[in-house]
C-alpha cells in the first residue's frame, strides 16, 4: 500500500506531541490501512464532529490520526470510562467525562472552556452511540453556535478507509435546519455497521 500523504494543519490549528507520537499514529494508521483527506480550516477553536459512528474501532483509528497529524483536543466520553486505570490514558488522550444521569450542564462548561482558551478543538459523535439512532444529540450544535465557533464535519468512511475532513460550517441559530444540511454531508458514507447509521 504507498505511503499516504497527510494533510498539515495550519498555524492557528492546536497541536501537541512531537515527531515520535507522530510516527506513532502514522504507523498505526499504515497498519490499520486508513489515511486522512482534506483540510482543517486554520482556525484555533472548533466543533469537530465525527460520523457515522458505529463501532468501537472508530476510537483508536481516531486516536491514530489524532497523533499523526499531533492534534490537540479534547473529546467527552461516558464517565464509567474514566476509572482507573483506563481513566489515566483517556484523559492523557484529551478525554472528558460526562455523566449524563446527573443534572451536569455540559454545554454551558464547554462554552465556558471555548471562552477562556484561545486554542480548543472539541470532538464528538453527534449521534451519540454506536446504536442505530432516529436522530442526532443537538448538544455539539448549542455548544458551537453560543462559543461562536465552526462546526467541522469529519466523516469516517469505512468502504473507503478514510477519515473524510469536510469544509467548515458555520451555524445560524436554525438548529434543525443546520442539523439537517450537517446530516446532508454524510449521506451515502458508510459506517463499519451499516445497520446501525442513524437518519
Amino acid at each position: 500500500m504507498p505511503r499516504a500523504r497527510l494533510p498539515v494543519p495550519g498555524a492557528a490549528v492546536p497541536r501537541v506531541g512531537g515527531l515520535l507520537t507522530s510516527a506513532i499514529g502514522r504507523i498505526a494508521l499504515r497498519i490499520l490501512r486508513w489515511r486522512v483527506e482534506g483540510a482543517f480550516p486554520d482556525v484555533p477553536r472548533a466543533v469537530l464532529i465525527v460520523a457515522p459512528h458505529t463501532s468501537n474501532w472508530d476510537f483508536p483509528i481516531g486516536v491514530a490520526a489524532k497523533l499523526a497529524l499531533r492534534l490537540r483536543v479534547i473529546f467527552l466520553g461516558k464517565h464509567t470510562l474514566f476509572t482507573f486505570p483506563l481513566g489515566i490514558l483517556m484523559r492523557r488522550l484529551g478525554g472528558m467525562p460526562v455523566d449524563r444521569s446527573g443534572s451536569f450542564d455540559m454545554v454551558n462548561s464547554i462554552v465556558v472552556e471555548f471562552q477562556r482558551r484561545d486554542r480548543l478543538f472539541l470532538v464528538v459523535a453527534p449521534e451519540g452511540t454506536r446504536k442505530h439512532v432516529e436522530r442526532w444529540r443537538t448538544g455539539f450544535y448549542h455548544i458551537a453556535h453560543r462559543a461562536g465557533v465552526p462546526i467541522v464535519p469529519i466523516a469516517f468512511n469505512w468502504r473507503d478507509r478514510a477519515i473524510q475532513i469536510q469544509p467548515p460550517f458555520d451555524t445560524t441559530g436554525d438548529a434543525d435546519g443546520d442539523i439537517a444540511q450537517l446530516q446532508q454531508r454524510y449521506a451515502g458514507i458508510p459506517g463499519r455497521f451499516g445497520q446501525r447509521q442513524g437518519t
